[in-house]
């Protein structure tokens, strides 16, 4: 008995030494391995490694592998995976100011972009934690522009056309111009091309180049419309359930990655539209009528966004323009 008793103490005294287990979160992506941000995202995994000393470690699943860009965000919320990234304001439907980074020539370069977020951040991350979800980082995309088979010099040109819509921005820009909008994810995008499913649509040069759209498609536009962003989260459960330090540690590497992932993107922008150019692709900015066209079209859906986001909407807008 004494024995038993000696053994059971010995192994408890084990037990309260021992290292948590190691956790390993899967990490659903929708971009592929090649794409910046996806890289992105497997640093941050390495710097969550290394900083809890192995107790957590975070796997990419690029390219939607795991869970299509249209599931990722739902999964993360019910606990099917405890960490994803996806573009936030294809999630306009559920919220407004998941769209704040896509109201047209609002924020079009780097630095503004990035002004914008700041005002906007804490009433994401806030909207996200009522969806539980808790916010770690977010990265931008390039300025976007838009890719056409023929030449584009207003927006009478666009009318029938079939366009790829990956947000309420896009679907309401489609509706505007005459164009036919297309949901498709960006894993599906070449083959929507290829098959004639879409025949144009609005993005950053590193879609077009990941996409190699040199194959079916002939005119890029620099518009330079927005700058959306790719938002990691977490489950709230599960990152409730790690302890303190290592809720710091995740944290830490997220504000490294956001800085990492911005600094990256603003140096690849000249690149992708060179790759473009270098594939028969003509690069150019719009003509002074398509300006003016999408002008007045950036009024328009940034009087309805306001109207739509309602006094959170507008105070994130009174904080982006006070200088």
């Amino acid at each position: 008995m004494r024995m038993a008793s000696l053994a059971a103490g010995i192994a408890l005294a084990i037990a309260a030494s021992a290292p948590a287990l190691a956790q390993k979160w899967d990490m659903p992506m929708a971009y592929p391995a090649t794409n910046y941000h996806t890289q992105n995202g497997v640093a941050f995994g390495k710097c969550v490694a290394d900083a809890t000393a192995g107790k957590l470690s975070i796997i990419a699943h690029p390219n939607g592998s795991l869970f299509s860009g249209n599931d990722i965000k739902r999964a993360v919320q019910t606990g099917q995976a405890p960490i994803g990234e996806r573009l936030i304001s294809a999630h306009a439907n559920e919220n407004p100011l998941f769209g704040v980074d896509s109201i047209p020539f609002l924020a079009t370069s780097f630095a503004d972009s990035a002004r914008l977020w700041k005002a906007a951040e804490p009433k994401i991350a806030a909207a996200l934690a009522r969806q539980n979800l808790v916010y770690l980082y977010a990265v931008p995309w390039p300025p976007q522009g838009f890719y056409f088979k023929k030449p584009v010099t207003s927006l009478a040109d666009m009318k029938g056309i079939k366009f790829r819509a990956y947000n309420a921005a896009t679907a309401r820009i489609a509706a505007l111009a005459g164009m036919v909008p297309v949901q498709i994810e960006a894993a599906e995008l070449s083959q929507a091309l290829a098959t004639g499913v879409a025949e144009s649509f609005i993005s950053s040069g590193s879609t077009g180049v990941d996409s190699k759209v040199w194959e079916s498609l002939k005119y890029f536009y620099d518009v330079q419309a927005w700058l959306p962003r790719n938002v990691v989260f977490a489950n709230k459960d599960a990152f409730a359930a790690l302890d303190a330090a290592t809720q710091a540690a995740l944290r830490g590497c997220a504000d490294k990655a956001a800085v990492a992932g911005a600094k990256t993107a603003e140096d690849l922008t000249a690149g992708y539209l060179k790759t473009l150019a270098q594939n028969g692709m003509i690069v150019s900015p719009p003509s002074a009528a398509l300006k003016t066209d999408l002008a007045k079209l950036g009024e328009t859906m940034t009087e309805e966004w306001l109207k739509a986001a309602g006094a959170d909407g507008k105070a994130i807008i009174d904080a982006f323009k006070a200088r």
